[in-house]
């Protein structure tokens, strides 16, 4: 094996193992926030009301990233005493503020 030759396996291996290191560390980021959101999700099912809980359930499988937004803007207010109990209106309010207002197109035909 020539002396290019083994240069050549060593920049690939510590390539390779680079690159493991990446997505473990990636995996390991991941798991700590997956383990937020339960702890976030935990905290904030004890503020909601049956109705509210239906519609975060609905929320969570339809669209998880809104899911985490609404979580995390629930928490806020608890922590900060602003609100105690979210009922199903106050669940709705706060998905209209964090959804993106949709433009009407109207088509004419001529």
């Amino acid at each position: 094996m020539s002396e290019l030759d083994e240069i050549k396996q060593r920049k690939m291996e510590e390539l390779k193992q680079s690159q493991l290191e990446q997505s473990q560390q990636q995996s390991l980021e991941e798991d700590q926030i997956k383990q937020q959101i339960a702890q976030l999700e935990i905290m904030i099912k004890q503020a909601l009301t049956k109705d509210a809980l239906q519609r975060y359930g609905n929320l969570k499988t339809a669209s998880p990233d809104k899911a985490v937004q609404v979580l995390v803007i629930l928490a806020q207010a608890l922590q900060s005493g602003q609100i105690t109990k979210v009922d199903d209106d106050t669940l709705k309010e706060i998905l209209k503020k964090i959804t993106p207002e949709k433009k009407d197109i109207k088509i004419k035909r001529v």
